[in-house]
């Protein structure tokens, strides 16, 4: 069992590490970080809305210009509406809510109600343009979403849609960005939070500038409460109740260095918790504690070799391993690379195109904790070739096409399109119609999975995705609006056949349509108030008409009220709306899912700008309220038999702390 917080010397240790560090700095006054005040205020209000995006294309372009629906948070929205984990920022992104599944990937993010498969391999993450891989399941990411050191993030880009013509598998309905900041200054800041039942966290971050080269390195450590609670499952002729205890504790460090073109980022991330399996619970204590550790590194080279031609080339490595406390008593290690070379060309005046080809390595092995015979062991090789080309046919009208052929070992040779044209009928109006595909690989464990409780299937084809977009924007001074309109159909899903003794991974032979419309929108009221609201509603169904065959709910909303001035006032109210799912996932034994409103307020007072005095560490309180209605919630254990559920949040949790800043 680890034990995530009861290393203090360590914790202290890092902290101390970062104070060093910024003692060798001298920093004037104005230097405090790319999120202060002051750097904001220097951008005009449209500035700060209609800010460039790199993700759709790999390369710098204003969103309205970008091939894809994208959602961005930016670094104002950031300060003004706080949030102590990653999945607590990207809950607020238009078309994302958080799930979750019984054991292996405890913290989900879902797209736009894709969650029709038991993890969230459906969704990419990217760290400053990288892709965060995991190939045993194909795609856990609960470490990162739980753990990472959110102060050190520039903005989140989202696109809501596949992704997979330039960023291959698992790109399949959105993909998500992490965007952290440039090293460009010298500067120092640590901060520490205490909560109720013994929460609290400490985390520093510290940047470094001389010449060409540049430093960010960070820190984060958060134990949460623990959440004490009664979890019930079917026995034989009886209910089986058990008081359980769920713990929820993270540790994160970020570090990336710059020099000239060179580059190198690597992202620690590990995350503690309880799992549930109720299936099982009638033969033996199927729950306990997972725990996951995630290393991200990348060694990248960016050149802008001519006027019209960018390239770079990048080396990426993950390293993902989890264990489980009690049954199934498993241990997982998984490890992915990829070399990858992308060029950007400018063919003339009207026409772009990026192209490129990558080689990946993925490999992994599952079996009993401590050591023994491997339930699955496995390793595979894959290639892939793309481009996109955009090309300006007038002023007012730009196309874009785009194909990705990708080669995975023992799978056969695969294609996946992207086209679209982008319209502006009138000044800031904005009109895209898109299609794009995309594709998952089978997981390493889903193709060689060799044990009693789980049978992997050498047969799978990859799952695909056909998607069909149009969207009619507006981009003002002060305010943005949009109106999208989706429709997505989901091919060879693979799924956990349990009809037949041993479950079994197959691929489901009919079709899944998920469609939906969604509105967002930013305003910024005056210079200190903002605003921003979105709403999604979303239907999953099946072949047969089935509906709600995805855990989540037809109807979400978002909405966010901020007030932050000059003089050291931030406070930012948030409110997730997630809809009821009615009968389909009714529970008999734990709560059953229900509509919530998870309400976040957060606050930051910069003392010496309040008290209008020098104070030293430029000190500020720090207020975050998560959940402010005190709801628990519980959500349904996807993956596994229905009429079953897993808790989710347990209700209020208050922190309160101080932020330095030199």
């Amino acid at each position: 069992m680890h034990h995530l917080m009861t290393r203090p010397a360590r914790l202290v240790g890092l902290l101390l590490s970062l104070a060093a560090l910024g003692a060798f700095t001298t920093l004037p006054a104005q230097e405090v970080s790319s999120n202060s005040v002051e750097d904001l205020t220097e951008l005009s209000l449209e500035e700060l809305l209609n800010t460039s995006v790199s993700t759709a294309s790999k390369s710098a372009e204003k969103q309205s210009d970008a091939a894809g629906i994208i959602s961005v948070l930016t670094s104002d929205e950031l300060r003004r509406f706080g949030g102590i984990t990653l999945r607590d920022i990207l809950e607020r992104v238009p078309g994302l809510i958080g799930t979750s599944v019984y054991m292996t990937d405890r913290s989900i993010v879902s797209t736009r109600g894709d969650q029709t498969t038991n993890s969230g391999n459906h969704t990419l993450l990217l760290i400053d343009g990288r892709p965060v891989r995991e190939s045993l399941e194909s795609g856990i990411t609960s470490e990162v979403f739980e753990a990472f050191p959110v102060s050190i993030l520039e903005s989140v880009e989202v696109i809501k849609g596949p992704g997979s013509v330039l960023y291959g598998s698992n790109a399949f309905s959105g993909v998500i960005n992490l965007i952290t900041r440039k090293p460009e200054t010298n500067s120092l800041s640590f901060s520490a939070i205490a909560g109720d039942g013994g929460a609290g966290g400490v985390a520093g971050d510290v940047t470094l500038k001389s010449g060409d080269f540049g430093l960010l390195a960070a820190v984060r450590v958060l134990d949460k409460p623990d959440w004490e609670t009664y979890y019930r499952a079917p026995g034989i002729g009886h209910a089986i109740v058990e008081r359980v205890t769920i713990p929820n504790e993270a540790v994160g460090a970020f570090l990336k260095a710059q020099f000239k073109a060179l580059s190198f980022t690597a992202a620690y991330n590990q995350w503690e918790t309880a799992y549930f399996v109720p299936d099982y619970m009638f033969l033996f204590p199927a729950f306990g504690v997972t725990h996951w550790d995630k290393l991200f590194t990348n060694l990248g080279y960016d050149e802008q070799l001519t006027d019209n031609w960018r390239t770079t080339a990048n080396l990426t490595y993950t390293r993902s391993t989890l264990d489980t406390s009690s049954w199934p008593f498993t241990e997982r290690d998984s490890n992915d690379m990829v070399a990858e070379w992308t060029n950007f060309l400018n063919v003339a005046d009207r026409t772009r195109l990026t192209f490129g080809g990558l080689y990946s390595r993925a490999s992994g092995n599952e079996g009993p904790v401590g050591g023994g015979p491997r339930f699955s062991d496995a390793s595979r090789s894959g290639y892939a070739v793309y481009g996109q080309v955009d090309h300006q046919f007038t002023p007012a009208l730009k196309g874009i096409a785009g194909v990705q052929a990708n080669k995975i070992e023992n799978i056969d040779l695969d294609i996946v399109p992207r086209a679209g044209l982008i319209w502006y009928p009138a000044p800031r109006v904005n009109v895209k119609a898109l299609y794009s595909s995309a594709f998952r690989a089978p997981s390493v464990n889903e193709t060689s999975l060799d044990y009693f409780a789980m049978q992997g299937n050498a047969n799978l084809t990859p799952e695909t995705i056909d998607t069909f977009d149009v969207s009619v924007s507006y981009n003002g001074e002060r305010h943005q609006v949009a109106f999208n309109a989706f429709h997505s159909e989901l091919s060879s899903i693979i799924y956990q056949d349990r009809s037949t003794g041993v479950p079994t991974y197959q691929n489901a032979s009919g079709k899944i349509t998920i469609q939906g419309v969604e509105l967002e929108g930013k305003y910024y009221v005056s210079d200190t108030v903002f605003l921003t609201a979105s709403l999604l509603r979303q239907d999953a169904e099946d072949d047969a008409g089935n509906p709600h065959v995805t855990p989540v709910a037809e109807w979400t909303g978002k909405a966010g009220v901020s007030y932050a001035n000059t003089k050291g006032v931030t406070v930012g109210v948030f409110d997730v709306y997630r809809g009821a799912m009615g009968t389909t996932f009714r529970t008999q034994f734990n709560p059953s899912p229900r509509s919530y409103h998870k309400i976040n307020v957060n606050v930051r007072l910069d003392l010496a700008k309040l008290f209008h005095t020098k104070l030293a560490g430029n000190p500020a309180l720090v207020v975050q309220i998560d959940n402010l209605l005190d709801k628990e919630i519980w959500l349904p254990a996807w993956g596994l038999t229905p009429g079953q559920s897993l808790p989710y949040d347990p209700g209020r949790q208050i922190y309160g702390g101080l932020n330095f800043s030199f």
